[in-house]
């Protein structure tokens, strides 16, 4: 068993793919991250999306990233709740303008990997 430092590494360079991914538009660094089976929730205009994370992958796929456009990263990790060592929730923030989010990542270690099982958002511009 790895201990709580090793753990928050791991999980944290987990989040930096994520965030990678997002920002530079890199759809293979989020189908890392994400386990296949995971989805996307939010309320934040009405009613509830729910989406799967292989519809989510090919919206960053099919747009410009932040990056390409000069959008200044304000990636940040907020917090790291490690419930138990296969077990984590993540709240993070980042920007693809006009959008600022607000993500709750669910993460499980699987096969020795942290991944993304569930993200629920909100936003604001």
């Amino acid at each position: 068993m790895s201990s709580y430092d090793d753990q928050i590494q791991s999980i944290t360079e987990t989040l930096g793919d994520y965030f990678s991914g997002i920002y530079d538009g890199d759809a293979g660094k989020l189908e890392r991250v994400f386990l296949p089976e995971a989805s996307l929730f939010s309320a934040t205009d009405g009613p509830l999306i729910a989406m799967p994370v292989a519809d989510y992958v090919d919206v960053v796929r099919n747009r410009p990233s932040p990056a390409s456009t000069g959008a200044v990263n304000t990636d940040c990790i907020y917090s790291i709740d490690l419930a138990a060592p296969e077990m984590a929730l993540a709240k993070v923030g980042l920007s693809v303008p006009p959008k600022i989010f607000t993500d709750y990542l669910t993460l499980l270690k699987v096969d020795g990997r942290w991944r993304i099982i569930a993200k629920a958002y909100t936003y604001r511009l």
